[in-house]
């Protein structure tokens, strides 16, 4: 199209284009042709795809999204292409599920693997940090499981396909507490654990007979606050 054929007020070509009528038929046919590769398609790679996916997963729907785009508005595209493209993709996918299942090692490398970020009530540091996991993110997601504070955790892990699963503490210990420093009401109605305090960068319980200027011996900051019982 040249630029003087341009016109801003052109609402005939803005809204139809300059495709015949009989081609709004033809993407009628298109759309349902790539949904049903589309559809096919997560079929055969299994239930995992109407879940939460991986990131193998999610490349390969990716990849699929990619390749169905075009073909749907292009008139000068066919569907070949589209079912090549999916044939490849699903063969992929099912050879990295079949040797993943096969190879623990394999697995950990193409799927991931899971991050313990809460042991026995204390944050894990490193392991947040590999996981890119931020402090609001994973306190959020305790209280999203009714947890008060971090001593009714036993274990919080990270899976490989990014959902967390909390386990939590049969016997609850004094903890740090999860609820926003905003949120002073609620705050003073939680209970307090007398003469126990934690560490507030990563829940540490500090030990009986410590000063308040001893540094954590489990992250090396030296920030105590009361814990909640």
């Amino acid at each position: 199209m040249k630029k003087e054929d341009i016109f801003i007020t052109d609402w005939l070509r803005i809204l139809v284009g300059e495709v015949p009528g009989t081609f709004y038929i033809e993407i009628l046919i298109r759309a349902a042709a790539v949904y049903l590769i589309l559809v096919v398609s997560m079929r055969l790679m299994g239930r995992r795809m109407a879940s939460r996916l991986s990131r193998n997963e999610m490349a390969a729907m990716v990849s699929l999204a990619a390749a169905v785009g075009i073909p749907i508005l292009d008139a000068q595209r066919g569907l070949l292409p589209v079912v090549v493209i999916a044939l490849v993709v699903v063969f992929t996918q099912r050879v990295i599920s079949y040797w993943a299942a096969k190879n623990e090692k394999f697995e950990g490398l193409s799927q991931g693997i899971s991050s313990t970020l809460v042991e026995n009530s204390v944050i894990q540091l490193a392991s947040m940090s590999e996981s890119r996991v931020t402090r609001e993110l994973l306190f959020a997601q305790l209280r999203s499981g009714g947890i008060i504070h971090l001593g009714q955790v036993k274990r919080l892990y990270m899976e490989a396909n990014g959902a967390f699963t909390l386990i939590k503490d049969p016997k609850p210990r004094p903890g740090l507490s999860l609820i926003p420093a905003w949120d002073n009401d609620f705050v003073e109605q939680q209970p307090k654990a007398p003469h126990q305090c934690v560490c507030f960068r990563c829940g540490y319980l500090q030990q009986p007979l410590h000063q308040a200027a001893d540094v954590c011996p489990n992250c090396s900051h030296n920030q105590w606050v009361q814990a909640l019982a």
